[in-house]
């Protein structure tokens, strides 16, 4: 037995000439074992894209061929969470897409409203019953009143985060084919102010439009795909000389409007149509000639879409690069609908969700806190 086993350990011995390791196997057999920096450059994606911002750091510089893997997929943002809203009860979870994570608080503040809008980690909500419109940051559990104001139907945003001076309400209503009813206000106000503006193109007003804060300017999409434009500085309203986004027939079946989004990206205005049948298409409006340009990437952005408002981010976390997260969570929460792409479908595959369905005041994006152990 000594004899065997010596002759085993023999055969396994290691040998070491310039940094590369031999390990003599079998009949004079050899293999190599690499070096991890020689690993390939797609396998040190994948693995350094799990890895925490101070990881990745580390990692980068262990060497040369570390450095540029790890900057690729290095996460200097954080993705929003999915805050949903419960028919019952007090008690609202939100779900990290990034870590793929459910956090929950009680938030009887919220008791009777619906919400309208989010940015910057704040909520605009309305109480139909007392007509009461309001700001809530439920991270810090601050509120922020404005003037009562009667919201029927139309769709509301705001500018930037109540706390500061230029932020401003906006919303706007259809009173007829050639007239909509635009009103704004801002924290400390006493009243709302209303203006009735005349369209020279078409622009229907409900729901479903969509509004966007840009460039100083508030950008509504209407329910035809025609874009109305406002300046709260100047009050002007306009509706673009820009044709609707052009889609296949077979997206506008039943409650095709339902499944549109538009979001902002420093400067550039993007629209996403969805159908249950078809993959998404995005469009981005040049603005310089004035027309929609579809996009077949999104150079490593990430967007995500609910119906109230949308939200985008750069240098997420490799795999949530150049994707569509919509507000759908399928097996438990432990996974987030989205599209790639990248790949030109679905994850989990087939899981076109059909948008006429759900209840557009069940979830919104919403910014996260910076430190997550304060409410936790």
């Amino acid at each position: 037995m000594a004899g065997k086993k010596r002759r085993k350990l023999k055969l396994l011995a290691e040998t070491e000439t310039d940094g590369t390791k031999m390990v003599a196997e079998g009949k004079g057999e050899r293999l190599e074992l690499h070096d991890w920096s020689e690993l390939p450059a797609e396998l040190l994606e994948l693995i350094m894209c799990h890895l925490t911002l101070e990881d990745n750091v580390r990692a980068s510089v262990v060497c040369k061929k570390w450095h540029a893997p790890a900057i690729s997929v290095r996460v200097v943002n954080q993705s929003p969470w999915l805050m949903y809203f419960p028919k019952f009860g007090n008690l609202y979870e939100f779900y990290d897409p990034a870590q793929r994570k459910t956090y929950s608080l009680e938030l009887p503040e919220l008791y009777g409203s619906r919400v309208c809008y989010t940015k910057d980690s704040w909520l605009l909500l309305y109480r139909p019953r007392t007509h009461r419109v309001f700001f809530f940051n439920p991270f810090t559990r601050d509120m922020i009143k404005l003037p009562r104001f009667e919201l029927t139907y139309q769709i509301v945003a705001f500018s930037c985060a109540p706390t500061s001076s230029s932020c401003v309400v906006f919303t706007v209503k259809h009173i007829s084919p050639t007239v909509v009813a635009i009103s704004t206000c801002h924290p400390g106000a006493t009243e709302w102010v209303t203006d009735n503006y005349q369209n020279r193109l078409p622009f229907v007003s409900s729901i479903w439009n969509k509004l966007v804060f840009c460039n100083g300017i508030f950008y509504c999409l209407s329910l035809t795909g025609w874009l109305g434009v406002f300046d709260p500085v100047k009050r002007d309203w306009g509706v673009l000389v820009v044709p609707p986004p052009k889609c296949p027939e077979n997206f506008f079946a039943k409650n095709w409007w339902k499944g549109k989004f538009m979001v902002e990206h420093k400067g550039d205005i993007l629209v996403i149509y969805t159908c249950c049948s078809e993959n998404p298409i995005i469009f981005k409006l040049d603005q310089s000639k004035m027309a929609w340009e579809e996009m077949k990437t999104l150079d490593g952005l990430t967007l995500f879409a609910s119906f109230l408002s949308s939200q985008s981010r750069a240098d997420l976390p490799g795999i949530m690069r150049n994707s569509v997260y919509f507000s759908k969570v399928r097996f438990f929460g432990k996974r987030c609908i989205s599209y790639s792409l990248n790949d030109s479908r679905y994850y989990p595959r087939k899981q076109c969700y059909d948008w006429g369905e759900q209840d557009p005041f069940e979830n919104i994006w919403i910014e996260p806190p910076e430190d997550i152990s304060a409410f936790i």
